[in-house]
Protein backbone atom coordinates (compact mmCIF):
# COMPACT_ATOMS: atom_id res chain seq x y z
CA UNK A 1 0.00 0.00 0.00
CA UNK A 2 2.72 2.32 0.40
CA UNK A 3 4.39 1.58 -2.62
CA UNK A 4 0.88 2.42 -4.79
CA UNK A 5 0.67 5.93 -2.14
CA UNK A 6 3.91 7.14 -3.09
CA UNK A 7 3.39 6.49 -6.69
CA UNK A 8 -0.03 7.73 -6.77
CA UNK A 9 1.10 11.38 -4.68
CA UNK A 10 4.21 12.11 -6.61
CA UNK A 11 3.03 11.28 -9.99
CA UNK A 12 -0.01 13.69 -8.53
CA UNK A 13 2.24 16.65 -7.24
CA UNK A 14 4.71 16.27 -10.64
CA UNK A 15 2.14 16.89 -12.80
CA UNK A 16 0.42 19.61 -9.81
CA UNK A 17 3.23 21.51 -9.44
CA UNK A 18 4.84 21.04 -12.75
CA UNK A 19 4.85 25.26 -13.62
CA UNK A 20 6.27 26.12 -9.90
CA UNK A 21 8.97 22.94 -10.81
CA UNK A 22 9.69 24.79 -14.08
CA UNK A 23 9.95 28.11 -12.68
CA UNK A 24 12.60 26.85 -9.48
CA UNK A 25 14.69 25.62 -11.56
CA UNK A 26 14.50 28.74 -14.26
CA UNK A 27 15.12 30.98 -11.17
CA UNK A 28 18.02 28.41 -9.96
CA UNK A 29 19.85 28.24 -13.72
CA UNK A 30 19.32 32.45 -14.05
CA UNK A 31 20.91 33.25 -10.32
CA UNK A 32 23.83 31.15 -10.79
CA UNK A 33 26.49 29.29 -12.67
CA UNK A 34 25.89 25.76 -13.20
CA UNK A 35 23.17 23.50 -13.35
CA UNK A 36 19.69 23.95 -11.82
CA UNK A 37 20.22 20.20 -10.49
CA UNK A 38 22.65 18.97 -7.74
CA UNK A 39 23.11 15.26 -8.03
CA UNK A 40 23.81 14.05 -4.54
CA UNK A 41 24.77 10.32 -3.83
CA UNK A 42 22.98 9.23 -0.98
CA UNK A 43 22.48 5.84 0.85
CA UNK A 44 19.46 4.37 0.38
CA UNK A 45 17.79 1.20 1.13
CA UNK A 46 20.68 -1.56 2.11
CA UNK A 47 22.63 0.84 2.29
CA UNK A 48 22.61 1.12 -1.43
CA UNK A 49 23.87 3.80 -3.01
CA UNK A 50 21.79 6.25 -5.32
CA UNK A 51 21.76 9.63 -7.13
CA UNK A 52 19.40 11.78 -5.92
CA UNK A 53 18.00 14.90 -7.49
CA UNK A 54 17.91 18.14 -5.67
CA UNK A 55 17.63 22.02 -6.83
CA UNK A 56 20.64 23.46 -6.43
CA UNK A 57 20.97 26.15 -2.98
CA UNK A 58 24.91 26.28 -2.90
CA UNK A 59 27.46 27.14 -5.39
CA UNK A 60 28.93 24.72 -7.66
CA UNK A 61 31.75 24.42 -5.78
CA UNK A 62 30.80 23.87 -2.36
CA UNK A 63 32.13 20.45 -0.58
CA UNK A 64 30.11 17.09 -0.56
CA UNK A 65 29.64 16.71 3.15
CA UNK A 66 26.45 17.77 5.41
CA UNK A 67 26.05 21.35 6.06
CA UNK A 68 26.18 21.25 9.67
CA UNK A 69 30.18 19.85 8.95
CA UNK A 70 30.89 23.42 7.08
CA UNK A 71 32.17 25.97 8.88
CA UNK A 72 30.53 29.10 7.02
CA UNK A 73 27.95 27.09 5.02
CA UNK A 74 26.04 30.77 4.15
CA UNK A 75 29.23 31.49 2.48
CA UNK A 76 28.20 28.45 0.05
CA UNK A 77 24.31 29.67 -0.98
CA UNK A 78 23.45 31.32 -3.75
CA UNK A 79 21.44 34.01 -4.60
CA UNK A 80 18.18 32.22 -3.56
CA UNK A 81 19.50 29.13 -1.89
CA UNK A 82 17.94 30.47 1.73
CA UNK A 83 14.95 30.70 0.22
CA UNK A 84 14.88 27.43 -1.51
CA UNK A 85 15.62 25.73 1.40
CA UNK A 86 13.34 27.61 3.94
CA UNK A 87 10.61 26.37 2.04
CA UNK A 88 12.25 22.89 0.94
CA UNK A 89 11.55 23.97 -2.71
CA UNK A 90 15.08 22.75 -3.12
CA UNK A 91 13.45 19.27 -2.21
CA UNK A 92 11.21 19.34 -5.26
CA UNK A 93 13.07 16.93 -7.59
CA UNK A 94 12.87 14.33 -5.18
CA UNK A 95 9.34 13.49 -6.45
CA UNK A 96 11.47 11.86 -9.12
CA UNK A 97 13.18 9.60 -6.55
CA UNK A 98 9.96 8.61 -5.19
CA UNK A 99 8.56 7.79 -8.32
CA UNK A 100 11.75 5.82 -9.11
CA UNK A 101 11.52 3.66 -6.14
CA UNK A 102 15.13 5.33 -4.44
CA UNK A 103 12.77 6.76 -1.80
CA UNK A 104 9.45 7.08 -0.13
CA UNK A 105 7.50 9.94 1.21
CA UNK A 106 8.13 9.11 4.52
CA UNK A 107 11.37 7.47 5.96
CA UNK A 108 14.50 8.34 7.51
CA UNK A 109 15.94 10.92 5.48
CA UNK A 110 18.75 9.17 2.97
CA UNK A 111 22.53 9.64 4.35
CA UNK A 112 25.22 11.10 2.17
CA UNK A 113 27.33 8.62 1.05
CA UNK A 114 29.87 9.45 3.46
CA UNK A 115 28.00 10.47 6.61
CA UNK A 116 29.90 7.11 8.20
CA UNK A 117 28.68 7.57 11.59
CA UNK A 118 25.12 8.00 10.21
CA UNK A 119 25.13 5.23 8.44
CA UNK A 120 26.92 2.80 11.02
CA UNK A 121 24.50 4.04 13.51
CA UNK A 122 21.63 3.37 11.30
CA UNK A 123 23.14 0.21 10.30
CA UNK A 124 23.61 -1.09 13.35
CA UNK A 125 19.66 -0.44 14.33
CA UNK A 126 18.35 -2.39 11.54
CA UNK A 127 17.11 1.26 9.94
CA UNK A 128 19.01 0.77 6.30
CA UNK A 129 16.53 -2.08 5.95
CA UNK A 130 13.48 0.71 4.72
CA UNK A 131 12.92 2.90 2.08
CA UNK A 132 14.73 6.66 2.78
CA UNK A 133 11.85 9.20 2.64
CA UNK A 134 11.43 12.89 1.59
CA UNK A 135 10.38 13.37 5.35
CA UNK A 136 10.55 11.46 8.71
CA UNK A 137 9.83 11.60 11.92
CA UNK A 138 13.53 12.60 12.75
CA UNK A 139 13.24 15.36 10.05
CA UNK A 140 9.50 16.44 11.75
CA UNK A 141 11.43 16.40 15.17
CA UNK A 142 14.46 18.31 14.80
CA UNK A 143 15.84 18.12 11.59
CA UNK A 144 18.98 19.61 11.06
CA UNK A 145 19.10 20.88 14.82
CA UNK A 146 19.39 16.61 15.86
CA UNK A 147 22.57 15.48 16.97
CA UNK A 148 23.37 12.09 14.58
CA UNK A 149 22.36 9.84 17.68
CA UNK A 150 19.02 11.61 18.48
CA UNK A 151 18.06 11.56 14.61
CA UNK A 152 18.85 7.79 14.44
CA UNK A 153 16.68 7.54 17.89
CA UNK A 154 14.14 9.38 15.67
CA UNK A 155 14.63 6.66 12.75
CA UNK A 156 14.26 3.61 15.15
CA UNK A 157 11.14 4.74 16.62
CA UNK A 158 9.76 5.54 12.99
CA UNK A 159 11.19 1.72 12.03
CA UNK A 160 9.01 0.11 14.93
CA UNK A 161 6.06 2.13 14.96
CA UNK A 162 5.39 2.28 10.64
CA UNK A 163 2.15 2.59 9.42
CA UNK A 164 0.23 4.54 7.03
CA UNK A 165 -1.63 6.70 9.61
CA UNK A 166 1.81 7.28 11.44
CA UNK A 167 3.19 8.20 7.75
CA UNK A 168 0.20 10.97 7.26
CA UNK A 169 0.80 12.40 10.40
CA UNK A 170 4.63 12.88 9.48
CA UNK A 171 3.34 14.39 6.03
CA UNK A 172 1.26 16.70 7.79
CA UNK A 173 3.51 17.93 10.62
CA UNK A 174 5.71 18.11 7.40
CA UNK A 175 3.83 20.65 5.79
CA UNK A 176 3.36 22.43 8.79
CA UNK A 177 7.21 22.96 9.93
CA UNK A 178 7.65 24.03 6.37
CA UNK A 179 4.81 26.82 6.19
CA UNK A 180 6.67 27.88 9.52
CA UNK A 181 10.54 27.17 9.07
CA UNK A 182 10.36 25.11 12.21
CA UNK A 183 13.85 23.46 12.39
CA UNK A 184 15.27 24.68 9.12
CA UNK A 185 18.58 26.03 9.00
CA UNK A 186 18.62 28.90 6.42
Amino acid sequence: MKRIFDLAMAGFLLCFLSVPILIVGLMVKLTSKGPALYWSDRVGINNRIFRMPKFRSMHIDTPAVATHLMKNPDAYLTPIGSFLRKFSLDELPQLYSVLKGDMSFVGPRPALFNQHDLIELRTKKGIHNITPGLTGWAQVNGRDELPIPVKVDSDYYYLKNRSFIFDMKIILMTFFNILTSKGIKH
